[in-house]
């Protein structure tokens, strides 16, 4: 395909954007903003930023990034939102809460996908140890996996019993932590909690009590006592192996497999304002995830040197590399295979998918955080609002014609829906064409017209 045809097509994707016809070259862009600023939070999956810089894939599209650690999630989207930072590493909740007025309101989106899976369930030694009589063991005597949170009921409710409040961490309200950690525990029969316009704490009917922690404090805070258990990125479920302060019981990849993660995400003004920049910071991206999952995770041990510099992750190369390079340790010692517990490329990891911003919306009506019913074109309409396959496939078209990603990478002709999923833990099948149907299956949470008022659920 002729480059002026390319760049013309990529035009018409984005709906905006003056692009140079010329040599099939990442310099072709003709690029609004040169020099970006891009924020993120110490953890592993924040490796596309880091790669992208350190191989030189941003400056290969004429860009001069500087990667800058944020505080905690709040800080990270509010420096996005008022322009102090251009774009950042989100917790993929992030742009749609945002864009829906749940929290901090403004329009983000996001055209790339930072990756799959990365997350798990630590709990503390103490509760380990009231756990392990209730788990079955294999012939081999390793405890068998994946760990369902049946066995954290028979805590919990002792908890109860004794009058103590059962405590848990996770890193941001809007969180895939958060959200997989509700769907853990109620697919054990814990209650997690709802959220209502007028109680956002999220322990509305608990019977664990969610609160938010930064992830880089999960495991001091654990090791305080002030939680019995937390639900974060890695490297900070190996840190608590590593110190021997707790336990990692299960891993987001056993809870969905394949699940979405992070995304870059970007304000709706930002990419209209600089629709070149935008589609330049996507192929920068697009290349790091591939250099990551290529050649079968050749390249990961290179990857934990560099995340493991104090300007990344900063944490021990031997801990983040406990599952970066395709293993998790879960007692001391147990360490297990698990080679998709990072993915940042295969299986068309980094395409922003409308289905999956459907499921970040289905667990927000879930647990009260919308707190009315919505129809299922509310949840298309709003996914197609933040998410951004278009601008994604525009890069990657250019990054095809340049040689240097093939096209059999890429989803081309779909819609943005995954074929329903059932790879859950408790075997619920998710079609995100079907939002609602889909949130009627669960025993636990808000269905239907259900609200909640006060302490209680009504409505039908």
């Amino acid at each position: 395909m002729e480059l002026k045809k390319l760049l013309t097509g990529a035009v018409t994707a984005i709906g905006l954007a003056a692009f140079i016809a010329a040599p099939a070259t990442a310099e072709m862009l003709a690029i609004e903003k040169d020099e970006l600023k891009f924020g993120f939070i110490k953890l592993t999956d924040m490796a596309p930023l880091a790669i992208a810089y350190e191989k030189g894939y941003f400056e290969d599209e004429g860009l001069f990034v500087t990667l800058e650690p944020q505080a905690n999630w709040k800080v990270l989207l509010d420096r996005v939102i008022t322009g102090e930072l251009d774009g950042a590493h989100m917790l993929a909740g992030q742009p749609l809460a945002a864009t829906i007025g749940f929290g901090t309101e403004a329009h983000i989106v996001t055209p790339f996908s930072m990756d799959l899976n990365g997350n798990g369930i630590t709990v503390s030694n103490e509760v380990w140890e009231l756990m392990k009589p209730h788990l079955p063991v294999g012939a081999d005597g390793r405890i068998e996996h994946p760990i369902k949170a049946d066995a954290l009921k028979k805590v919990v409710d002792r908890f109860k019993a004794e009058g103590k409040p059962f405590k848990m961490g996770m890193v941001f309200p809007v969180s895939t932590h958060n959200y997989e950690l509700r769907y853990w525990l109620a697919a054990g029969g814990i209650h997690p909690g709802y959220y209502s316009p007028t109680d956002i704490t999220g322990q509305i009917k608990a019977d664990a009590l969610l609160s938010v922690t930064p992830p880089p404090q999960m495991p001091a805070t654990l090791e305080a006592g002030t939680i019995h258990g937390y639900c974060v990125g890695e490297p900070w479920n190996q840190q608590a192996v590593f110190k021997g302060i707790g336990v990692p019981v299960i891993t987001d990849y056993e809870i969905w497999k394949n699940n979405p993660e992070k995304v870059f995400g970007i304000t709706a003004e930002f990419a209209e304002k600089y629709p070149n920049t935008t589609l330049a910071l996507t192929k920068a991206l697009i290349r790091a995830a591939k250099w990551l999952d290529e050649n079968d995770n050749a390249n990961r041990q290179e990857a934990v040197e560099i995340l493991s510099r104090p300007e990344y992750v900063g944490a021990d190369k031997e801990v983040i590399a406990n599952s970066m390079t395709g293993t998790f340790e879960y007692e001391k010692g147990d360490k297990r295979a698990v080679p998709d517990f990072n993915v940042f490329y295969r299986y068309f990891a980094t395409y922003p998918y409308y289905s999956d911003a459907v499921w970040y919306l289905t667990q927000m009506r879930r647990w009260g955080q919308i707190a009315a019913a919505k129809d299922d074109g509310w949840y298309a309409e709003t996914a197609a609002k933040v998410y951004r396959p278009d601008i994604y496939l525009a890069a990657a078209r250019l990054l095809v014609a340049e040689g240097k990603v093939e096209k059999a990478d890429f989803p081309w002709d779909t819609d943005g829906y995954r074929a329903p999923q059932a790879e859950f833990i408790d075997g619920v099948t998710f079609d995100g064409r079907k939002p609602n149907d889909y949130l009627q299956q669960f025993p636990i949470g808000l269905k239907g017209q259900q609200v909640v008022d006060g302490g209680s659920v009504v409505g039908g």
